[in-house]
């Protein structure tokens, strides 16, 4: 019987290197594409968010220093919560170098599905000492019925 082989097996020195050469152009792909993001806030970073609930309502609590209250848009529908608005920070004098710089200005809009419907007609919300505080009522017919049984 003849076996003839088509194809070289490769080494365990010329996997790896393949392996290094695609790790490294990957490193690449992924470099080029952060540099190609613009700067700012990211989409889900600001503001900070929190949600909870309890039987009747939902809260959404959101973290937003130097943000004016009368400045902030906020729009709920079905199940979604909107928050907008534009954060201003003082600007530094022209001859300062930055060592950290993670304080960023501009305009933002943050939306988020929210675990359940809501009553958007009776939405309430309140700003105070940097943190916007949503309350949110559950709509009738999301919120769990008791029903009981009857016995026969």
């Amino acid at each position: 019987m003849i076996i003839r082989r088509f194809y070289e097996w490769p080494s365990e020195s010329t996997a790896f290197s393949e392996l290094n050469r695609m790790r490294s152009e990957m490193e690449s792909l992924f470099g080029r594409l952060a540099e190609s993001l613009p700067t700012g806030f990211g989409p889900g970073v600001f503001p900070l968010i929190n949600v909870t609930e309890d039987d009747d309502r939902l809260y959404v609590r959101a973290e937003l220093p130097g943000v004016k209250a009368n400045e902030l848009e906020i729009s709920a529908t079905g199940n979604s919560l909107s928050i907008g608005g534009e954060r201003k920070v003082a600007p530094e004098s022209e001859a300062a170098s930055y060592h950290r710089r993670e304080r960023e200005a501009g305009a933002f809009r943050r939306t988020i599905t929210l675990p359940t419907d809501i009553d958007f007609n009776r939405v309430e919300a309140h700003y105070n000492n940097g943190i916007l505080t949503v309350t949110l009522p559950k709509a009738e017919l999301a919120k769990p019925k008791q029903i009981t049984v009857k016995a026969a």
